[in-house]
């Protein structure tokens, strides 16, 4: 109940918090464009958001907000692989088609890695926990699992296996997830968990959960934007793994 009624305060207090836009070079030169959303010291939790196929930081638009209220500073990304969301182009993807670099899902990797190189080194010296949605939830997975030491949790709305047309094996994001040694909360729309099950039982943590809609759901981040009447039940169970964290 008390989480319930946070909730219900925070989205009658809603607003949007300023943020400011920066560029990040990735391991091969194509611009990696952030928003930084910090309302707090550079002590307190940091959260690295990344964003579904198709689309750009802009999921994120009363994410990020939310949990600066929460108390955790933010960054939300884009990646090469998606185009637009909320009014917000993806301006990754617009410097990699200049720059002539595929834009697949896989394609993604280093930019999220970027984004937690700077987050490390200039914006966070307390936990840092990454955050995906659909493609990008998998592949945070599987940083998390190949950066043990980087990562202090990870959150992973609706991810898969959906990288064997591009040449990974079909147990591309399992393999890694074997060796996650952090707190991880899967969730996804209802009937999306044949999808990443798998992924979850190989996870080798007692520190994991995962949260299955009574409803439909949704797929991804968007499961959390107020418009959909079950999103609260999403964030209850957000908010109760962040928890640890502060």
């Amino acid at each position: 109940m008390r989480v319930l009624f946070l909730i219900f305060s925070l989205l009658i207090s809603f607003y949007v918090e300023a943020y400011e836009t920066i560029k990040i070079k990735a391991s091969d030169g194509v611009e990696v464009t952030v928003d930084l959303h910090i309302s707090h010291p550079d002590t307190v939790p940091f959260v690295v958001l990344f964003h579904q196929a198709g689309w750009s930081r802009g999921e994120y638009q009363e994410i990020a907000p939310m949990l600066n209220q929460l108390g955790f500073n933010c960054m939300t990304v884009d990646q090469r692989s998606g185009n637009a969301v909320n009014g917000v182009q993806n301006l990754t993807f617009v410097s990699a088609r200049k720059l002539m670099k595929e834009t697949k899902y896989v394609n993604a990797l280093p930019d999220m890695n970027a984004a937690i190189d700077h987050a490390k080194s200039y914006l966070a010296k307390g936990d840092l926990i990454i955050w995906g949605s659909s493609y990008s939830s998998a592949l945070a997975l599987k940083i998390a699992g190949d950066r043990p030491g980087d990562v202090s949790g990870v959150l992973a709305f609706s991810p898969g296996e959906y990288f064997q047309s591009m040449g990974k094996p079909k147990n591309y994001i399992t393999t890694s997830a074997m060796n996650i040694k952090c707190p991880s909360f899967i969730t996804s729309a209802r009937s999306e968990k044949n999808s990443w099950w798998s992924i979850y039982e190989a996870i080798p943590t007692d520190s994991k959960t995962y949260y299955l809609p009574k409803t439909s759901g949704n797929h991804g981040s968007k499961a959390l934007w107020s418009k959909f009447t079950d999103s609260q039940g999403y964030w209850e169970v957000v908010i109760a793994f962040l928890n640890q964290y502060l």
